[in-house]
């Protein structure tokens, strides 16, 4: 029985390190009945042979970039291990991880494992001890692969290693059975100091195997050999003797027993063959004709006639020759093998995920059949649900699916998600099913009788699409198609960015012609019409209709309308789309993104080097105070006040963990966590988050309130930048005053003087806010997900709270766009009905590109790129969704709260 002692309480992670230390019960190795008969009953060849190792050490550090060994950095900090590697008994791989390159461990502070190991290494009861430590990935998260503190962490590991190598030595009893000492991490780090992604940095992992049953090659190794991660768990298993993972796709690292005599060699590669082809023979149904099967049968007759020629011939040089030749044909066996197990290793819940897209389509299907009613003077969204129930197109509907899921749920290899669930769930899914596709047939019939309706008597409207509706309708239907592609995925950003410059352009175009030509651009009026809409184009083209509509409240002659403007504000409106287009270009300077200009140098990097904290402390402090007076305008006194020290204790947090410099230090000496400072913030951000709630609920009860409502929602608004301001790095604070800047311009400036509708305004925010995502230097890479928010004020790992952190700081830039959108609205809008419209078009204009990528996901399954590209837009579109459900709930509360009011 092995026994494994674990130093920490964490998972080791996806590597399968430990996996195969309980499987000898559930896997046992069986070899071809006429290959045991040719070994002979005396060779004990069907069973495992001994183990080559007495005990396995596993130095596991998380975030172990290649390079942090094998080059410079390695070098620098890490002396013992690189005379290991150079001059020792020691093997250098570099280990290349499957992207999504991530891992759950369970631990926080290293401290912890390093404590409990000198008493570990004196004790008796162990084969194996593995230890990871988490310290050079959480400062990898914080400050990045140049941080001087990832100097600091690989010293301390070269020191531990160090202690467990001369402690192995010194307990080692039976030269022929030595200890195995492995040095390896679980991925990489990028140069933002993310991972999750499959960039060479993320994936390449250093792995060194430290024993004394290794051969000392002296000399410079540089460019050590490359293996997959999943290597590893087969090279231990069978160096302590144990049963290969069955379900393990890792081949034997041959250097490992290349010191082995010929016949422990060509046994363990056919132990490592055998279970390989094992495996492909349970997940390919052709497995006979796959290439790797065939090399392996014709491997095993060679070894069999080698065995022959073992037992029969005293020649050496010919059975050596031989042996060669069977040890080539078993490596070229195994390379095969684990090629074609690769490509295959997704197994894809088809019947789960086919059932998902129907609700996501049925669900998106009816959004566009409710646009007329929607986006009618009444914003009515009735999806009337019991009269299709009770149909009997609904009853025969729920008998078919019933049957589908159960001929799919009792069939022979099946093993889905829906299967696994009690039947009175899955009857639940397949009711709503039905139901949804019996209100979409309901509300297609409608729309059809409408249209009838509408063709025997047309509407006399005058109505056109807009520039900005075209546009709109364009960019919608442009962004949506380019989802279909990996590059435009990795590059999304670049799309958001034309978005965007190309709407200022179109709005410059507005405002010059209706200032300079005197041509009335407003979009055109349709007239009123009651209770009935004009169809969905009506709805789409002819969006204010009449006094009870949601038009804007701006009158012709309101004082700030274009044509009532002079002087220095009428500049300014002119001036606007180009002040707006300026700061969108150099908010592209202040974060490279994406994936192939990722590595280029910006001013983000300029300005988090270490080199230039002053000028960092100095931008940060501007920041701040821009902040403070975009924001506080609206507050009130109370509100003010909180604003004012919390934006100061933000930088007092800054300072305190070391981003930022006071004008009386030289140096951060003292580093904290600045856990006191971080709580201070989250004080005031409450505070003022109370203090709007308060507002809101005042505006409830009295009804004329006009003014406590506008205020609570903007008090709302000023928490949430408060708290987007404290989990933002400092560097990225400038896009929050960009954004906040270009807030004020477009509603003071574009909005309001040019009398936009509400789905265009919405349109707008949406587009700003997915800009504002990317401007933040996100992407759709997991590696760009700043999870240090996440930790902020907190000293103790805490799930909750820093899941909600770490979502709010990487979608700040849409859910503040939202907010301010909710308050212009409200402050601006004269019909209630305007909160309606516009959660209405958010959620279309969000579901769209959500809908076809989830169909493109699922037909691109097997694409190359499915892991590392697709995969994790859709975790980045699924938490988008989460967000826009929130907002689109706080929508329809602030909509309820005007009803009331």
């Amino acid at each position: 029985m092995c026994r494994c002692d674990r130093v920490c309480a964490g998972e080791v992670g996806r590597n399968q390190i430990i996996k195969f230390l309980d499987t000898k019960k559930e896997f046992k190795i069986q070899f071809p009945f006429s290959f045991s008969n040719t070994l002979g009953a005396s060779s004990n060849w069907t069973e495992l042979p001994p183990p080559l190792f007495s005990k396995v050490v596993i130095l596991l550090i998380d975030a172990l970039r290649d390079d942090f060994v094998f080059g410079s950095k390695g070098v620098k900090f890490m002396p013992y291990t690189t005379y290991l590697v150079e001059k020792g008994s020691s093997l250098s791989f570099v280990a290349e991880a499957k992207p999504p390159t991530v891992t759950m461990p369970r631990i926080k502070v290293d401290n912890n494992v390093t404590r409990h190991l000198d008493k570990v290494l004196k004790r008796q009861d162990w084969d194996m001890l593995i230890l990871h430590y988490l310290g050079l990935d959480h400062i990898g998260h914080i400050s990045g692969p140049s941080s001087p503190l990832v100097g600091h962490k690989l010293s301390e590991m070269d020191s531990i290693l160090m202690k467990i190598h001369t402690a192995l030595l010194a307990e080692e009893r039976d030269p022929l059975l030595p200890s195995l000492l492995v040095l390896c991490g679980d991925h990489g780090m990028s140069e933002a100091g993310g991972h999750g992604a499959s960039s060479m940095e993320e994936v390449n992992t250093a792995l060194v195997l430290v024993s004394s049953a290794f051969e000392r090659k002296p000399g410079d190794v540089r460019h050590p050999t490359r293996v997959q991660q999943t290597d590893l768990a087969a090279t231990l298993s069978i160096g302590l003797g144990l049963p290969i993972p069955k379900s393990n796709t890792g081949g034997l690292m041959f250097p490992v027993v290349e010191g082995r005599p010929m016949r422990e060699q060509l046994r363990f590669l056919h132990l490592n063959t055998v279970q390989l082809s094992k495996l492909l023979q349970e997940n390919v149904p052709s497995y006979n004709k796959e290439p790797g099967f065939e090399q392996f049968k014709v491997s095993e007759r060679s070894h069999r006639n080698w065995i022959r020629l073992y037992l029969e011939e005293n020649n050496s040089e010919v059975v050596f020759n031989l042996g060669a030749k069977v040890r080539r044909q078993y490596l070229d066996a195994l390379r095969t093998l684990k090629l074609s197990l690769s490509r295959r290793a997704a197994q894809y819940d088809v019947y789960s995920m086919a059932v998902g897209t129907v609700l996501v389509l049925e669900a998106l299907v009816l959004l566009l059949l409710s646009v007329p009613q929607a986006l009618s003077s009444r914003a009515e969204l009735d999806v009337p649900l019991l009269s299709p129930v009770c149909s009997l197109l609904f009853y025969l509907l729920l008998l078919a699916l019933a049957a589908l899921h159960v001929v799919v749920c009792t069939a022979a290899d099946s093993s889905c998600y829906l299967c696994s669930l009690p039947w009175l769930a899955a009857g639940g899914v397949m009711t709503l099913i039905a139901a949804l596709l019996c209100a979409g047939m309901s509300a297609l019939t409608r729309v059809f009788a409408g249209g009838k309706c509408l063709s025997q008597n047309p509407p006399q409207s005058t109505s056109r699409w807009s520039e900005l509706d075209l546009l709109s309708f364009l960019g919608t239907v442009g962004h949506v198609l380019s989802l279909g592609a990996s590059s435009f995925i990795e590059e999304e950003h670049q799309t958001w960015y034309f978005l965007v410059n190309t709407l200022c352009l179109a709005l410059c175009h507005q405002i010059y012609r209706k200032c300079l030509l005197g041509d009335d651009c407003a979009p055109q009026h349709c007239p009123h019409t009651g209770e009935e809409f004009d169809g969905v184009a009506v709805a789409l083209q002819g969006k204010r209709a009449g006094p009870e509509g949601w038009e804007l409240s701006r009158a012709p002659a309101d004082p700030s309308s274009l044509e009532a403007l002079r002087g220095s504000e009428r500049w300014m409106v002119l001036a606007s789309p180009w002040l707006v287009l300026a700061c969108c270009r150099l908010l592209r300077s202040l974060n490279q993104t994406g994936v192939q200009w990722a590595h280029r140098p910006d001013l983000g990097h300029w300005l988090t080097s270490s080199d230039h904290k002053a000028e960092l402390s100095v931008l940060a402090a501007l920041s701040l105070t821009m902040i403070f007076v975009l924001v506080q305008k609206r507050c009130s006194l109370t509100s003010k006040v909180a604003m004012a020290f919390g934006l100061l204790g933000i930088y007092c947090y800054r300072a305190a963990i070391g981003n930022v410099l006071f004008p009386w230090q030289q140096d951060n000496k003292d580093i904290s966590k600045g856990i006191t400072e971080a709580r201070f913030v989250y004080v005031f951000v409450l505070g003022i988050l109370f203090t709007g709630a308060k507002d809101l609920l005042k505006s409830q009860i009295i009804a004329a309130d006009f003014t406590a409502r506008t205020v609570g929602l903007w008090e709302i608004h000023s928490g949430l930048v408060l708290l987007a301001t404290l989990l933002l790095r400092p560097h990225n604070l400038p896009v929050l005053v960009l954004s906040l800047a270009i807030q004020t311009i477009m509603a003071q400036f574009i909005w309001r003087p040019l009398r936009h509708d509400v789905a265009e305004v919405t349109v707008m925010h949406y587009w700003f806010g997915q800009a504002f995502f990317y401007f933040q230097g996100n992407s759709n890479s997991i590696a760009t997900v700043d999870i240090s928010a996440g930790f902020v004020g907190l000293d103790a790992y805490m799930e909750i709270p820093a899941m909600f952190l770490t979502a709010f700081a990487t979608y700040s830039g849409p859910v503040l766009w939202a907010s301010h959108l909710v308050n212009f609205l409200t402050s601006e809008a004269s019909s209630g009905s305007a909160l309606s419209h516009a959660c209405f078009c958010y959620a279309l204009i969000c579901s769209i590109p959500v809908s076809v990528y989830i169909i493109l996901v699922t037909s691109l399954r097997y694409h190359l790129f499915i892991w590392s590209v697709f995969s994790p837009k859709l975790l980045y579109e699924g938490m988008h969704l989460l967000i826009t459900a929130a907002v689109c709930i706080f929508f329809t509360a602030m909509d309820q709260t005007n009803t009331k009011s």
